[in-house]
């Protein structure tokens, strides 16, 4: 028996779980995660959890989704891209721009070719004087050079160079993914090096709580695919942790639920997080974990994640449609909860003889940085003052400026956030939900509703109505993610678009109430809900889905349930090619060496990738290691009866769990 103490700091709510390995969990916390400070939210849910067993936890690990959301938002800190021997273009792709935010862009000569060969000397004196010139501006750097992953040299030389000369953290290519496709791996470093300031954050403030409440045990975080990593190591390559929520969901779900078989949806605060598991295992994606449009090279629990959650913001499209998301939203019954004063100004808006479209509107600051943000411009900075105080309304802010461009700015680097009208101000407004304040729902909706009518569109007739319809579209919103998440399953494929397609779609999954026809849509899995909305939303879906739907005990901790649920896994990976006749060249993550023999190549290849699997393993904090080989080779039959050499690949992967230990004051150590 050991005790274990699980963390799931998301983008509305912070989660602990004190898990007897032996009993399951014997305590269960939940507290609002606070943006501006994360100490106070993981505090305020550890010690409600954690009671007097400081002394006896074994282990601590922490999952997140605070990377998977500021994907998903578009939000970061800025970071440099450096591309060596690309294609210009490559440089100037749409995902590669969009991730990069306006961060400044660096190209060099350089880079080698499939074979690891140089194809141009690397100009490392004008990437040090690009670096130089915006090391100010940035707070970290992303490395990508041609064909890295056959020989990282150029890299390597990129990423000590800026180390040395500008101190900050540096994100290289070939260290996140040893698979071809260079403009991908560019842009999985850049958005790694966009997340490290928010993951040290999160790392430190738990490692130093932890210090504080005398718990000596070791500190992990989860990856997307579900394994456990050391701190350090998540410092070094925070990008692994997205869908480090979802893969904790999964885990836990299975573990609370005890199905081995079945769709798992996690929705949050800002997203919902979809993944199968069969046969007890999560199903991985090894093509690369998509997140936010966003391709990445990060092998992850091939989860469906979607930007619907119970805070997304709830606005009108162009045609004067209602939709929820992608974008998160402070509730107005949240911010009337910490921010009474809020009532009045809501209530002030209403007796106003006009609508304004910013109605029921806020502005706060997310978080109180280290230092004051740099690189803002005068209107930013201006609107960064003007909430200094706390949560401001827009019409406020409009009254002495047009704030919107500046507001649009301060919340893509995650300074800035909106507070507005968001399915859980539609639940309190129902009676389903009442965490927070209510009345703030109540009238943020008349306000709605006025500005809607001034629109020239129908709306709904009081606010009742208009929150059963928000209701309405994120059931509608909910079901059509588990069917799309099944469809990507089963088929590869997306959702088909068009109204037709919608209306089809509409049919299948909306309330049955005055329509003129139904399709039927079946799930052959049952679903299992997780998250905190999901008592609220899950079960109303079973008809819908013709499924059974389980939401079971804890589901609203689950992903720190699923944070300590989890063992370690390290992989390394290799590469044999021929080059010319005779010569067999050996790629492997430090080094490229040439042989004359496939099997002396093979079997030096195996050793170095074992040693490396299994030191990962160590050093990340791993207990009863076993390390496995696969090697995989493609050899072409010739007509003359001959064969011929492609290539081999070979991957160590070595698993174990975290050691497990606890450290009284004075420094015993005590195993399991």
């Amino acid at each position: 028996m050991a005790l274990m103490l699980g963390i799931d700091t998301g983008g509305t709510y912070t989660d602990a779980v004190l898990l007897d390995t032996a009993r399951g969990p014997l305590a269960t916390a939940k507290s609002l995660t606070t943006r501006h400070d994360l100490t106070i939210g993981i505090a305020a849910a550890v010690d409600a959890a954690l009671g007097d067993h400081a002394g006896t936890i074994a282990l601590v690990s922490v999952s997140t989704t605070l990377a998977t959301n500021a994907i998903v938002e578009g939000r970061g800190s800025p970071a440099a891209l450096i591309l060596i021997g690309h294609a210009p273009d490559d440089g100037t792709r749409k995902d590669v721009t969009s991730a990069l935010a306006g961060g400044p862009l660096i190209q060099a000569r350089g880079g080698h070719d499939a074979l690891g060969e140089e194809t141009s000397p690397l100009d490392l004196d004008h990437v040090e004087a690009g670096a130089l010139k915006v090391a100010g501006t940035v707070s970290a750097f992303a490395v990508s050079s041609m064909f890295s992953v056959r020989n990282p040299a150029h890299e390597v030389a990129v990423r000590d160079m800026l180390r040395r000369s500008t101190g900050l953290p540096v994100s290289c290519g070939h260290s996140l993914s040893s698979e071809l496709d260079a403009p991908r791996r560019a842009l999985t470093a850049l958005l790694n090096a966009r997340l490290i300031p928010m993951i040290q954050e999160l790392i430190v403030t738990v490692t130093t709580l932890m210090t504080s409440r005398g718990i000596r045990a070791p500190v992990m975080a989860v990856k997307g695919d579900g394994s456990l990593i050391d701190a350090a190591t998540a410092l070094e390559t925070p990008v692994e942790t997205i869908l480090s929520g979802p893969a904790a969901s999964v885990i836990g779900a299975q573990h609370l639920s005890g199905h081995d078989n079945a769709f798992i949806s996690d929705m949050g605060g800002t997203t919902t997080d979809i993944a199968l598991i069969e046969n007890g295992q999560p199903k991985l994606d090894t093509r690369g974990a998509r997140v936010g449009g966003y391709h990445t090279m990060v092998r992850a629990v091939a989860a469906y994640t979607s930007g619907l959650g119970g805070d997304s913001e709830v606005r009108l499209d162009e045609k004067g449609r209602l939709v929820i998301g992608p974008r998160r939203a402070v509730p107005l019954a949240l911010l009337a909860h910490r921010h009474p004063g809020v009532i009045d100004t809501l209530a002030g808006q209403t007796k106003r003889a006009w609508p304004l479209e910013w109605d029921g509107v806020f502005a706060l600051r997310l978080r109180r940085p280290a230092s004051e943000p740099s690189g803002l411009s005068r209107p930013q900075r201006q609107l960064w003052d003007a909430l200094a105080e706390g949560p401001v309304a827009m019409e406020e802010l409009y009254r002495d400026r047009s704030p919107k461009l500046s507001l649009e700015a301060l919340m893509e680097r995650g300074l800035v956030i909106t507070s507005r009208f968001t399915p859980s101000d539609a639940a309190h407004v129902l009676g389903i939900h009442d965490a927070w304040e209510g009345e703030s729902g109540k009238l943020a909706a008349h306000l709605w509703l006025r500005w809607w009518a001034m629109t020239g569109h129908t709306a709904p007739d009081d606010p009742q109505a208009f929150a059963r319809l928000v209701l309405e579209e994120t059931l509608s919103a909910s079901a059509h993610a588990l069917i799309e998440a099944a469809m990507q399953e089963e088929h590869g494929l997306p959702l088909p678009t068009g109204r037709s397609a919608h209306a089809l779609l509409q049919a299948a999954t909306a309330g049955r109430e005055g329509t003129h026809f139904a399709l039927d849509v079946r799930l052959h899995h049952p679903v299992v809900g997780v998250g905190a909305p999901a008592a609220t939303y899950y079960p109303r879906l079973a008809s819908r889905l013709h499924t059974d739907i389980v939401v079971p005990p804890h589901a609203g901790v689950c992903n720190a349930v699923g944070a300590v649920a989890g063992g370690v896994v390290q992989r390394a990976d290799g590469l044999l090619t021929s080059p010319r006749s005779g010569v067999i060249r050996c790629h492997l993550p430090e080094e490229v060496t040439d042989f004359d023999d496939l099997e002396e190549a093979a079997l030096h290849a195996s050793g170095v990738l074992e040693r490396l699997a299994h030191q990962a393993a160590v050093r990340i904090g791993a207990d009863d290691i076993t390390v496995r080989v696969d090697r995989k080779d493609e050899i072409v039959a010739c007509k003359d009866g001959s064969s011929l050499f492609i290539e081999s690949r070979l991957a160590a992967v070595a698993a174990g769990r975290p050691a497990l230990g606890c450290q009284a004051g004075s420094g015993t150590k005590l195993s399991s």
